[in-house]
């Protein structure tokens, strides 16, 4: 049997998995991923976390826990400091691997390769393949695995692209038809696909009538667009994409409402989501509800608000 690697359903799982499966498939592993969130894995990540840690990480831990009871060889956790030149990500991706490490006791080998494209990608893509003298693979098998990481993270965006979400992909869910309004529901990907914490909002929001928008469904020249009239980029790629397509598709009034949702406790989100906030109740023209997500937001609450937020934009439509 190959050596078992385990891969946490949590924070970029949503944006790279099916890259990082296929690369660990071609060296001969086997994928084992963490289950799907419940409520004992959320609680158990909230009582691994420090108190000033987001949801999101306080779910991470959650899913090392479940992983390291499934008996895996290795968990990949790696570094991702920068996935785009001149661009970091979040400061909790940076420091992932001592955060997995000091709150979650009893964990097997990780593997905390560091991705950092910041100045080049060159290093990034040595460590990676590197990792295949661990399997027992040559350097050159290395390279073949890289490249079909490639080719499966291509086909996965081009997929979110033509409108399927991350949940659609993963499950094999046909692309359901378009609904009468227009809804961008923006936020980070694993803020928004996790069905446990989001309270499966984006089919929520289907169910009701909506045809749903995220930033992974829009082109990369469409975000930029609507960085254009930014005197400084913003530095978070993450935050740069949310308010690209915030702003873009607010130009382009393709849109009937605007859903933003945001962790409690994220200190980039916290200041562009204020940016995205401010513009929009400026122009007026397009209806935006906040949804903030912790580990005590209710279903109820958050069905109650979305069902209000649809029924003011069928309204609105009507006049």
């Amino acid at each position: 049997m190959g050596v078992r690697v385990g891969i946490p359903r949590a924070l970029l799982y949503y944006h790279y998995y099916p890259g990082w499966e296929a690369f660990f498939r071609a060296l001969g592993a086997e994928v084992v991923l963490s289950d799907e969130t419940t409520k004992a894995i959320l609680d158990r990540g909230v009582r691994d976390a420090v108190d000033e840690a987001c949801l999101p990480v306080k779910l991470y831990l959650g899913h090392l826990a479940n992983l390291r009871d499934k008996e895996v060889d290795y968990i990949f956790v790696p570094r991702i400091v920068s996935v785009e030149r001149k661009r970091y990500l979040c400061p909790k991706f940076l420091g992932l691997p001592e955060i997995a490490r000091f709150c979650v006791p009893g964990l097997p080998e990780l593997l905390d390769i560091e991705i950092n494209v910041y100045e080049r990608y060159h290093k990034s893509k040595q460590s990676l393949e590197k990792l295949a003298s661990l399997f027992g693979y040559s350097k050159q098998a290395g390279k073949l695995a890289l490249q079909e990481a490639k080719v499966a993270q291509k086909a996965y965006e081009a997929r979110l692209r033509q409108g399927y979400t991350p949940q659609d992909v993963f499950c094999g869910r046909e692309k359901k038809e378009n609904g009468r309004i227009k809804v961008a529901v923006l936020g980070h990907a694993y803020n928004l696909n996790d069905p446990y914490t989001s309270m499966g909002l984006l089919e929520k929001l289907r169910e009701m009538g909506a045809e749903v928008i995220t930033t992974e469904m829009m082109l990369p020249e469409e975000i930029k667009r609507g960085n254009d009239f930014l005197e400084k980029e913003i530095f978070w790629t993450f935050g740069k994409e949310l308010l690209g397509a915030a702003f873009h598709l607010l130009d382009e009034g393709s849109i009937q409402g605007i859903v933003l949702v945001v962790s409690f406790g994220c200190g980039p989100d916290s200041l562009i989501c204020e940016l995205v906030e401010r513009i929009y109740r400026r122009e007026k023209t397009v209806p935006l509800l906040m949804l903030t997500l912790d580990e005590h937001t209710g279903q109820a609450g958050v069905i109650t608000r979305l069902e209000a937020f649809m029924d003011m934009l069928r309204w609105r439509e009507a006049i």
